[in-house]
């Protein structure tokens, strides 16, 4: 994982880098984040286009394409480093054409009762709007 930004109340936000890390915050919140950034990782390799046709050096930039085209997938942490909310965003500087921001806690609960102002620290960070009714996909109608 990589540090984002720093939330109120000794919380952290840290991005989710690989798929054993979206694999840990799937079991630890109960929730199908992995399968989300499995997709992702996969378009993002598909979309990628070697810079030579020499066999052996097609994979160079490969993960660097990965990193820099997909989604932001993000786990928040107390502490002890216990997982209390996962977000997914868009990657800073792109439109939002097709996805919106998505921000669930543990078994896809809300978030925003217990960490609304860790989730507003992550919104300032990136400048977006991280509002609940945007984000929390499983709203009661």
């Amino acid at each position: 994982m990589e540090y984002a930004c720093d939330a109120p109340g000794n919380r952290t936000w840290f991005r989710i880098v690989t798929e054993a890390e979206a694999a840990t915050e799937s079991r630890e919140m109960a929730h199908a984040v992995e399968k989300y950034f499995r997709r992702e990782w996969d378009k993002a390799a598909a979309a990628y286009r070697p810079a030579t046709s020499v066999f052996i050096e097609q994979s160079i930039g490969l993960a660097d394409h990965i990193q820099r085209t997909m989604p932001l997938f993000l786990t928040l942490r107390d502490m002890d480093g216990t997982a209390l909310v996962t977000a997914m965003l868009p990657r800073p500087g792109t439109t939002e054409r097709g996805m919106s921001p998505i921000v669930v806690g543990p078994a896809n609960a809300d978030p925003y009762p217990d960490h609304e102002d860790a989730i507003a620290a992550l919104a300032r960070h990136y400048n977006l709007a991280l509002d609940r009714t945007r984000c929390y996909p499983y709203q009661r109608r």
